[in-house]
């Protein structure tokens, strides 16, 4: 196997492919597909025309790319926007594609990343930011877990919480992310509590709903990011949030606390409070002690800072922050809010702006870019 010679044509093929009607981001992908299997293929069948071979294989990769996206696309369409309250619908596929991608003979992280690339839809780069790894690092993850699988036989599936990790991945993305996939990943889940008598599954599916809930109040008419204590709360979803609220006092009551039920436990808190000012921030303290522990987790931690923060105060906030990685996402944006909330308007603008150029979507970067411009403005005052 030449591996100078794949690396050589693969600008070429992308180039090609480019040309033909594929997005930029799209080409990768494709030819990073064929170049796996050309990896599998040309030690016993090298090619005469090894450009020709890999422009055919990544064309048939892209399209069929186009048409899986096409179909996923058919399946969100049928979710109707707001998931259905009750058991989910009659199976399709899809489901028993997460758990055969979650093959055992893959790490958990390489089986998640898999099946979101494979089975979810999402670009490598969306895999990557949600893993806080380097694009790069998540394409080789993938590319290894393809060649794992390239020749074993799909006839052990998965395990239950890699395909959970999977479905809370995927419900982010379709959250806050630039991809709808959040009913389609909420209806995968009713469909699994169907299927599995798992707590952990009502914990994941509990806090899918609380936070869909929120969904009509986190932007404003003009498009524009709402903070959770911002929200017009009588926009929230008060039949979703009775849902979320059964499924997770059906599991808690089980006594086998796991990481969803308690992510989802402080969602319902949130969705408990009439107003901001009646939000039980000491419980939701404890819940994030609680989620520490089960995951020790550096963006549990970052939330808990802010949870101290509001509970506690700011210097209580800043103090349990200054223990965590600066480079984490979102890190400096915590800083800026607990500056602002301590008194200190001239760092909390510094760091609001460079939040904002780090911001990982526009609304955000935009919703920063905003909160220092406010600042500056009562700065010059």
């Amino acid at each position: 196997m030449d591996e100078a010679l794949l690396r050589a044509l693969t600008p070429t093929v992308i180039g090609i492919l480019v040309r033909r009607g594929a997005d930029f981001a799209a080409a990768e992908d494709a030819v990073q597909d064929a170049l796996v299997e050309a990896v599998r293929v040309w030690p016993e069948d090298p090619p005469r025309d090894p450009q020709g071979w890999l422009v055919t294989a990544a064309w048939r990769k892209f399209l069929d790319a186009v048409r899986a996206d096409a179909s996923r696309r058919h399946r969100e369409a049928r979710v109707e926007g707001e998931p259905a309250p009750g058991p989910g619908e009659a199976t399709d596929d899809t489901l028993q594609l997460y758990f055969l991608c979650a093959h055992p003979s893959l790490t958990p992280a390489s089986a998640v990343a898999l099946t979101l690339r494979a089975v979810g839809g999402l670009t490598t780069r969306q895999i990557a930011r949600a893993y806080l790894v380097p694009e790069a690092t998540m394409a080789q993850r993938i590319s290894r877990a393809k060649r794992t699988v390239s020749g074993v036989r799909f006839d052990q599936p998965g395990d239950v919480a890699t395909v959970l990790r999977v479905l809370y991945l995927v419900f982010n993305e379709g959250y806050s992310g630039d991809v709808d996939l959040a009913g389609e990943a909420i209806r995968l889940t009713r469909e699994l509590a169907a299927r599995i008598d798992h707590e952990e599954v009502a914990g994941l599916l509990a806090l899918m709903l609380l936070h869909h809930a929120r969904r009509a109040a986190r932007t404003g008419p003009d498009g524009r990011l709402v903070p959770l204590a911002e929200q017009d709360r009588g926009r929230w979803d008060t039949r979703l949030i009775a849902e979320g609220v059964d499924v997770l006092q059906a599991a808690l009551a089980r006594d086998r606390l796991g990481e969803f039920q308690a992510q989802a436990a402080i969602a319902a808190l949130h969705a408990d409070a009439r107003t901001v000012e009646e939000t039980d921030w000491v419980q939701i303290v404890e819940w994030y002690d609680e989620l520490v522990r089960l995951t020790d987790s550096p963006v549990a931690r970052l939330n808990r800072a802010v949870a101290v923060g509001e509970a506690d105060g700011p210097r209580a906030g800043l103090a349990a922050l200054a223990g965590l990685d600066p480079d984490l996402p979102r890190h400096t944006a915590v800083a800026a809010y607990l500056h602002e909330r301590d008194g200190d308007p001239v760092t909390a603008a510094r760091l609001y702006a460079e939040a904002a150029r780090s911001a990982p979507s526009l609304p955000e970067r935009d919703h920063l870019t905003r909160q220092a411009a406010r600042l500056n403005a009562r700065l010059r005052r």
